[in-house]
Order: C-alpha cells, then structure tokens, then sequence
C-alpha cells in the first residue's frame, strides 16, 4: 500500500533576499499610466532603428564590391551572372572583373561618361586631317603638284609637328587618346586603302573635294568642261554688243547729221537775205566743203558717213539746190537756197539763237580767201 504523500512545505525565503531584490521598486518601475507606456515604446523604436541603421553601415562597409561581368560573356546581364558580378557598362571593357573605359570616355563610379576635353580635342584633329588630305588633293586637281593618296605615316608625322604648334599645349593624357579617335573618325569619312607595304592610305572623296579648290580654279575647270557652251555664250554676248555698239552709232549719226542739216538749211536761208543787204557784193550761194569745213569738229571730219548723211538729206529738200561752180580756179559743188523767205518759223527761231553770226563768219572767211588769192594774183603778175 502505497504510503501517503507527505506534503512538503516551501522554504520560508529569507531577510537577506528581500534585501537584494525588492519587489515593491521594480513594480514602482513599470509605467503607471497610458502616457508613459507609449514614450516607452517610442525610446525602444527609435534605439532598434539606431541599432539596424549602424547594423547596416558596418556590413556595407566590411561587405567586397562585385566584380564586373566580362565584356566576352555572350549575356552579361543574364540573371545568374548579375548576382556575383556587376555588368560592363556601356563604352567600357571589362576584363577579370576590372572596368577600363573606351577612348574618349572615363570611369565615373561604375558607369563610363564622355571626356570634354578629349572628344574635343579628337574634332580638332580629325579636321585638319580632313582639311590637309582634302587640300592636297584638290591642289592635284587643279594644279597637278598635290596628291591624291596621303599615307597614315605622313599624317602622324604631320599631327606631332601640329601637336608641337598648338598654342594650347594638347598634352599626351588628351592627345594620345584623341588622335586615335580622330583616326576611326577620318576612316569613316574618307576613302582608304593599302598599298604594296601594307600601309594604310587615304583619299579624299570627290564630293568633298570640290569644296576646297579654290574660286579661281572651280572657273577655270567649269569652262573647260563647257568650253562650247562658254564659246557659244561669249559669241552671243559680243554680237549682242557689237549690235547694241551699231545701233548706238547709227542712232547718234542720224541725230547728228539732222541737226547738222538744220544747220545747213539756216545759213543756206540767210545767204540771200546778206547778199541782198550788201548790194550783191556777196554770192547767193555757198560751197559745200566750206561748210563742212566749217561746222563739222576735227574729229567728226574723219567720218565720212556723218558728211554723207548730211548731203543726202539736203539732196532731198526741194529747197536747196546743188550744181557744180568755178570757183576761182576750181571746180566746186555748192548750195543754194531756192526760196524766197522762210517756209518754217523754225528758221526764224534759230537765226535769232545764232545762225546770223555763224553765217557771218563764214562769209568773212571766205572773203578773207578771195583777198589773198587777189593779193597772189597781183603780185604774180
């Protein structure tokens, strides 16, 4: 029979326990009211915060960046690849998980950005490729002592002696770089070629060309290609010339020989009317060289179509008549005014503006011929 349990009796606990650890504090401890649980639970958020924040700076810090993923890797951005190295970015090559970036470009963190000052540089230098290649060719065409290939080697050599003038001071970080760039950007542009030693040459193309040869020669080579068209233009310009030139004379000696005429038919009018008023000690009539002589300049007297447009007009006035005279000693044709007054008020007008004196003078010449052919006669005799 199993005995009965004895019931055990708890250890009173002692003074010095009470002592170490009072109960009445630590319940004093715990907030009281609503206020103080929800400022207890805002101190421990903001010390977890705390406490993940330096957490997880000290595991970015301690953690080892990803290698970059090999530019030969036919996916670099496959998914699996991606979780153990970072992905080339683009203009760079990556090789065992190093980033180096493309000339014309430098790193920035893990990207590879455009560098200002080499891709300037490169424009630069691919322009005076492109002028030096292009003169010289254009300089063959039109003179025959340029060239039409340049070879790579003599464009080198001619950059560092350019590289050497450049009042910027280009220094070898930005040239070395730059002048490779400005080399992939004049294969782009100009023709290119290898020759029997394996060197690269270049050429300009003939569209370009034609943009640097000068003014001068593009005319030179225009009229050679049309010579006959230009021939056919310059005949048609100097016989349009040659006509106008014509015109222009044949108009001004029609003019000219019509005032003339006029001026033939006033003194012929006023003859009779002076030898009237003389008593006839003057003749009637007047000769026709003697007004030539007389009205016509030194220079007009060496074209003989002006005289002879003037004697045909006075052939054709009923007024005026011609027949041949002695006139001391010598045949002589002269005019004769045929009609007795004026028959136009255009005659009277033009003796007031100064026919009379012209007449006057003309007689007093002629008299002053007969007195000395008189005076020879006598003394002659």
């Amino acid at each position: 029979m199993a005995s009965p349990s004895k019931k055990r009796k708890r250890p009173k606990q002692s003074s010095s326990y009470h002592t170490l650890f009072p109960v009445e504090p630590f319940l004093n401890s715990l907030p009281s009211s609503k206020a103080d649980f929800t400022r207890l639970i805002a101190v421990v958020s903001i010390a977890a915060a705390v406490a993940a924040a330096c957490h997880f700076i000290a595991s970015s810090l301690n953690q080892q960046p990803k290698p970059f993923c090999d530019s030969t890797t036919s996916d670099p951005f496959d998914s699996l690849s991606s979780d153990y190295c970072e992905p080339c970015p683009t203009n760079g090559l990556c090789y065992d998980g190093k980033l180096e970036c493309g000339h014309g470009y430098r790193k920035h963190g893990k990207l590879c950005v455009e560098d200002g000052d080499i891709n300037k540089a490169a424009k630069k230098i691919s322009k005076w490729v492109q002028v030096h290649v292009c003169e010289a060719y254009a300089q063959l065409l039109c003179t025959g002592t340029g060239k039409c290939w340049v070879s790579e080697d003599e464009l080198l050599i001619n950059l560092n002696k350019y590289k050497m003038r450049d009042t910027h001071g280009m220094d070898e970080v930005v040239y070395i770089p730059a002048r490779q760039i400005a080399m992939d950007t004049i294969r782009s542009l100009l023709e290119t070629r290898r020759d029997n030693h394996g060197v690269e040459e270049f050429k300009c193309p003939e569209l370009l060309v034609s943009h640097y040869k000068p003014l001068s020669c593009v005319v030179r080579q225009w009229i050679v290609k049309h010579a006959l068209l230009s021939m056919s233009a310059f005949a048609l310009f100097m016989g349009c010339i040659l006509m106008a030139s014509r015109a222009y004379r044949r108009h001004h000696l029609s003019v000219r020989a019509e005032q003339l005429y006029h001026e033939v038919c006033d003194i012929l009018e006023e003859k009779p009317l002076v030898s009237r008023s003389t008593s006839g000690e003057s003749e009637p009539w007047v000769v026709a060289s003697w007004l030539r002589d007389h009205l016509l300049s030194p220079m007009e007297r060496k074209d003989p179509f002006l005289w002879k447009k003037v004697e045909e007009l006075v052939q054709e006035d009923s007024r005026v008549d011609q027949y041949p005279k002695l006139v001391k000693g010598e045949s002589k044709v002269v005019w004769e005014w045929q009609v007795e007054g004026s028959l136009s008020s255009s005659g009277k007008k033009k003796r007031n503006d100064g026919s009379a004196p012209k007449l006057k003078e003309l007689m007093s010449s002629s008299s002053n011929i007969e007195r000395r052919m008189h005076a020879g006669w006598n003394f002659l005799a």
